[in-house]
């Protein structure tokens, strides 16, 4: 989602390819796509970029006028520095609530360390709504929300409560019409994938 949400942002247009990797077939295929099976992978103009963050800053330098990092030089730091934060971390919150848009699980008992991570996430976010104003975390939208988007599908699918400033938060990332659109396109993929088992 991060990857897709970020091109989406970037006002890029761009084709994408889908595939399962149910079988041995569709794995080699993606090895071609994106060597080590790693996703998200930008195929521009013969180069390919993989990692989010890395496809984050391509599509800042090749499309500056889209404005994905702040044009301030703090605050672009700020920004940089939380899309790292969520990029290299939260490995429990990830582990305990696995991203399932067709979910919906009321009273899910969260591990002790997953709230650490979501206490730090909420954290962030309240620090920048407060210091830059929201409705977005640098009041515009910028990579940062699309680093954070996946998080709020979590929050909503394992019906995590949160304090109010972050619940408008959520409400905003959940009105984009780039959302929409990713939800619609999950909402028809098959129902069962390994990865979305809970781990125990």
């Amino acid at each position: 989602m991060r990857g897709w949400l970020i091109t989406k942002f970037s006002g890029l247009a761009f084709e994408e390819v889908l595939v399962s990797p149910d079988d041995q077939a569709v794995r080699a295929e993606i090895l071609l796509l994106s060597p080590f099976i790693l996703v998200s992978c930008l195929n521009h103009n013969g180069v390919k970029i993989l990692d989010t963050l890395a496809i984050g800053e391509y599509l800042n330098e090749i499309k500056p006028k889209a404005g994905l990092l702040p044009a301030d030089k703090e605050t672009r730091a700020r920004c940089r520095s939380i899309c790292g934060e969520m990029h290299s971390g939260f490995s429990a919150m990830h582990a305990a609530l696995p991203m399932n848009l067709k979910g919906h699980f009321p009273n899910f008992k969260v591990w002790s360390r997953a709230h650490g991570d979501i206490e730090c996430i909420t954290t962030i976010w309240r620090e920048c709504l407060e210091t830059y104003g929201g409705p977005y975390l640098f009041v515009g939208l910028f990579m940062a929300d699309a680093m954070y988007a996946p998080v709020v599908t979590r929050l909503l699918t394992y019906d995590v409560q949160v304090d109010e400033v972050c619940s408008a938060y959520c409400r905003e990332i959940m009105a984009l019409p780039q959302m929409a659109e990713w939800i619609a396109v999950a909402q028809l993929e098959p129902d069962e994938f390994d990865e979305l088992d809970v781990e125990f």
